[in-house]
C-alpha cells in the first residue's frame, strides 16, 4: 500500500495485522524519496486485482462489529477459500457468537482444513462438507482427492453431493416446466373454450397473445414512473383490448363461416398475417422489452444449487388463479351455463331459448381476452415481437387436443404435464428432439383416445361417437 506525504512516499506493508484492523507503525527506514522523474506507473484494474481486493475486504470484514458485514465476508471467502486464513478462521470460531455466522465459519473451516498442510482432521471435515451443496465444498473435496485418490470417505462424499445436485437439477427443470406449462395453459385455455363451443380453428390465436404483450409494453411506456404497478394495470387492459379484437373478428368474419372449418382456418390465418403486419407498421419489426417490476425480480433461494425465480412463480400463481376464476364463472354464472349448454348440444340449447349467436360472440371475446392476458405473462419472460405468438399456436392446439376439446381441467393438466415433460427431456434429447418426441407421444395417444384425456360430455358428443 502506498501513501503520499508532501514530497515523500511512505510505503506501508500490507500484512494480516493491517487487514484485520490492528495499528501498525511506520519507521524511518520505510520512508524514502524518489530519485526518478516518473518512477511509478498507473495501476490498471483487472479481474485479478478486483478478486484480490474483494478477498482483502472480506478478510477485514471478519472482525467487523456488524453481523451483516461479517456474514457477507464469510460468504465471499466460502466462494473462494484461502488456506492462508486457516489460523484466522480458527480464532474467529472461538470468538463468534452469531449462530448463522458460526455455522458458515465451520463450513469454511472444513474447506480450509481439508487441504491445509498442518491439518489432520480429514474425517470430520469430509463429513461436514458432504452435507453442504456449496460449489466450493465439492471443489475442496476434488482437490483433496487429487492428493488422496483412493480415500473412500471423500469419494462417498463427492458421490452424495453429485446425487443431491442431480435431484435438485430435476426439481429445477420441473419448476421451469411448470412455468412453461402455465404459459401454455394461459395460451390454450381461451382456445379450448372457443374451439369447444364454436368448433372454430382460430389460427390468429397467437396474434391475440401478441396483442396482449404489446398492450403491456404500451402501458409501461405511458406510465414509466410507475413500473411497479404497470403489470397490474396491463392485465385488465390486455384482456379488454384482445377481447375487442376477438369480438371484431367474430362479427366481421367468423360468424359467416360457421360449419366450414377449412374456410375458417384460411380466413383466420389471413387475419393473423394482417395483425402481424399492422403491429410491424405501428411498432416496427424490432423486438420490444417489457421491464420486470422490482417486486417480480430476484430469486427465492432454497439452497446454493436450487432457487425459484419470482417472476416464474408469479406466472404459475397467476395461471392457477385465472383458472380458478374461469372455472367458477363457468359453473356459477348464467352466461357460463349457456356456454356449456351450447358446447354440449347447440340445437337443444337454441330450442330452449338460448341465443347461440350471442353466446358465440361473447365466448370468442372471452377466449381472445384470456389470450391477451397470456401475452402479459409471456412478456415477463421473453421479448415482445410481431412473431411471438406463432411459437405458441401449435403448442396450444396440442394442449387442447391432448386435454380434451372444451374441457378446462383437461387443458390445465395437459398444459402443465407437457411443459414439465418437455423440460425434463431437453437435457437428454435437446430442445428440438424433445418436442419431436412429445409430438410422437401425442399422435400415439390420440390414436388410442381420440377425444383426449377428458372427453366432452353431452348427447351431441355421444351421438357423434
Amino acid at each position: 500500500m502506498v501513501e503520499e506525504t508532501h514530497n515523500f512516499w511512505r510505503v506501508i506493508p500490507v500484512t494480516d495485522s493491517f487487514i484485520l484492523g490492528a495499528p501498525i507503525k511506520v519507521t524511518d527506514s520505510e520512508v524514502f524519496k524518489t530519485q526518478y522523474k516518473k518512477p511509478y506507473k498507473k495501476i490498471r484494474i483487472n479481474n485479478r486485482l478486483r478478486s484480490q481486493i474483494r478477498l482483502l475486504l472480506a478478510k477485514r470484514g471478519l472482525v467487523n462489529s456488524d453481523p451483516s458485514i461479517r456474514i457477507e465476508a464469510v460468504n465471499t471467502l466460502i466462494k473462494k477459500p484461502d488456506t492462508t486464513l486457516y489460523a484466522v478462521i480458527q480464532e474467529r470460531l472461538a470468538n463468534e457468537k452469531n449462530a448463522d455466522i458460526l455455522e458458515k465459519l465451520r463450513l469454511l473451516n472444513a474447506m480450509l482444513a481439508l487441504n491445509h498442510p498442518t491439518s489432520k482432521r480429514f474425517e470430520s471435515s469430509i463429513e461436514h462438507l458432504s452435507k453442504s451443496l456449496e460449489p466450493s465444498s465439492l471443489t475442496s473435496l476434488n482437490q483433496f482427492l487429487e492428493k488422496h485418490p483412493s480415500h473412500k470417505q471423500a469419494l462417498a462424499a463427492v458421490k452424495a453431493i453429485e446425487e443431491k445436485k442431480h435431484l435438485y437439477s430435476l426439481l429445477e427443470n420441473g419448476f421451469f416446466g411448470l412455468s412453461m406449462g402455465s404459459v401454455l395453459v394461459l395460451a390454450a385455455i381461451g382456445l379450448a373454450i372457443t374451439f369447444g363451443v364454436m368448433g372454430v380453428i382460430n389460427m390468429a390465436h397467437g396474434e391475440l397473445i401478441m396483442i396482449g404483450a404489446y398492450t403491456t409494453f404500451v402501458i409501461q411506456q405511458l406510465m414509466p414512473q410507475f413500473i411497479g404497478i404497470s403489470i397490474i394495470v396491463a392485465i385488465p387492459a390486455a384482456f379488454v383490448v384482445a377481447a375487442l379484437v376477438g369480438i371484431t373478428m367474430e362479427r366481421l368474419v367468423i360468424q359467416y363461416l360457421k360449419g366450414r372449418p377449412l374456410e375458417t382456418l384460411l380466413a383466420t390465418f389471413g387475419i393473423s398475417l394482417l395483425l402481424q403486419q399492422t403491429v410491424r407498421s405501428i411498432f416496427s419489426p424490432l423486438n420490444r422489452t417489457v421491464v420486470t417490476p422490482d417486486w417480480l425480480s430476484g430469486v427465492f433461494t432454497i439452497n446454493p444449487v436450487f432457487g425459484l425465480t419470482i417472476n416464474r412463480l408469479a406466472i404459475i400463481f397467476f395461471c392457477l388463479v385465472l383458472f380458478g376464476l374461469l372455472w367458477w364463472w363457468m359453473r356459477r354464472s348464467r352466461l357460463g351455463l349457456q356456454v356449456r349448454a351450447v358446447s354440449q348440444n347447440r340445437s337443444m340449447a337454441e330450442a330452449l331459448g338460448v341465443n347461440a349467436d350471442r353466446v358465440d360472440m361473447l365466448t370468442f371475446g372471452l377466449g381472445a381476452g384470456i389470450a391477451g392476458v397470456a401475452g402479459v405473462a409471456l412478456s415477463l419472460i421473453s421479448n415482445v415481437g410481431p412473431n411471438m405468438g406463432q411459437g405458441y399456436i401449435i403448442d396450444s392446439f396440442i394442449v387442447v387436443v391432448f386435454g380434451g376439446v372444451g374441457n378446462l381441467f383437461g387443458t390445465l393438466l395437459a398444459g402443465l404435464s407437457l411443459g414439465v415433460a418437455n423440460k425434463w427431456l431437453e437435457p437428454f434429447a435437446g430442445a428440438v428432439l424433445a418436442k419431436i418426441l412429445l409430438l410422437i407421444f401425442i399422435i400415439l395417444f390420440i390414436q388410442k383416445r381420440p377425444q383426449g384425456l377428458f372427453p366432452a360430455k353431452g348427447r351431441a358428443q355421444e351421438m357423434a361417437q
